[in-house]
């Protein structure tokens, strides 16, 4: 089992929320013990910035300015606990941090708002080791459109800065995330990218009627053109609004595998990104064999296991990041 995460709000948690605690010791679903229990490879930490809370602090200058800051504290903590913990910028950086004993950290960008219509930006999050983004969050951004219950406000795509950060990613080798998008954003992205795209942290619209989920449709053509996406803990997007269930998670797993087939299934907790609920049947990444144990009794196989933990994710990183010396 070598569990890869594409996304968690740990980074988030610990410094704007609780502002206590590191990855070593901390009261996060996050933790390097956690982590090690799991059988972790590589967590994804998202660098996310609720524009709200930045309207009176510079707005999306601001919030840009405040994802350099959680850039630098990542980096920080990898410096902290570099005998657990390392920093993947390439595929070969994951396969050389796994074969020294040491969990990968992948940066990454949730709310890319924060570019504010600069391109530049990007390739400044680049050069500081970010290699995946949440395009939006919950907003209209300078690229495009949330998910929405407003159908008029789903059937809205990319703008044109949009379309031209799809292709500036695309350059870098940068992965794009469509988690959060609206339904017009997700195909428009599709239509645009010239690499596999993923979903890092979203679940199955034929389970659970959520805008943030995906159609059985977006499944197939997510699949089709070589993406995934990332089984996300949150109740509201498996089913329950008040509690996150092993076997919601296993419905959905199994749904994905139906319409996806098995190399488009992957994990994206959405960890330490949410609360208000009454239940977590999975509280932290040190109890995810839990999952894998209820996912064996419902019938998936070892490889399909294997490539849900990790490999498909491994995949991505492998096709979509640059090589080093590249």
């Amino acid at each position: 089992m070598k569990l890869i995460d594409l996304h968690c709000d740990t980074i988030w948690k610990l410094m704007d929320l609780d502002r206590k605690g590191d990855l070593m010791e901390n009261g996060c679903s996050i933790n390097i013990p956690a982590m090690r229990q799991a059988g972790t490879k590589a967590q994804f930490f998202a660098c996310f910035t609720y524009i709200e809370e930045w309207k009176e602090r510079g707005g999306y200058d601001g919030a840009y300015r405040h994802v350099k800051e959680m850039i630098h504290y990542l980096k920080g903590q990898t410096d902290s606990f570099a005998d657990d913990m390392a920093l993947a910028l390439t595929y070969e950086d994951l396969q050389e941090n796994a074969g020294r004993g040491k969990i990968s950290a992948c940066l990454t960008v949730e709310e890319g708002g924060v570019l504010n219509g600069k391109t530049e930006r990007l390739e400044e999050l680049y050069r500081e080791g970010v290699r995946l983004m949440t395009l939006m969050w919950n907003y209209e951004n300078c690229i495009g459109f949330p998910n929405s219950s407003n159908p008029s406000v789903m059937r809205r795509g990319l703008k044109d800065f949009g379309r031209e950060v799809v292709r500036k990613m695309n350059e870098l080798g940068m992965i794009i995330d469509v988690s959060h998008a609206s339904d017009g954003v997700f195909w428009d992205v599709l239509e645009e990218s010239t690499q596999p795209v993923v979903a890092s942290h979203s679940n199955c619209r034929a389970i659970c009627p959520h805008p943030r989920n995906l159609t059985d449709e977006m499944i197939r053509t997510l699949a089709k053109e070589g993406g995934i996406a990332g089984l996300n803990f949150y109740g509201p997007f498996l089913g329950d609004e008040h509690a996150s269930k092993i076997e919601e998670m296993t419905s959905h797993v199994l749904h994905m595998l139906n319409v996806g087939g098995s190399e488009f299934v992957a994990i994206g907790t959405d960890f330490d990104g949410f609360d208000g609920m009454d239940e977590l049947e999975i509280p932290d990444a040190g109890k995810m064999e839990r999952l894998w144990d209820a996912l064996k009794k419902k019938g998936v196989t070892e490889r399909q296991l294997d490539r849900i933990w990790g490999g498909n994710a491994e995949r991505i990183c492998a096709q979509v990041l640059a090589r080093k010396g590249s």
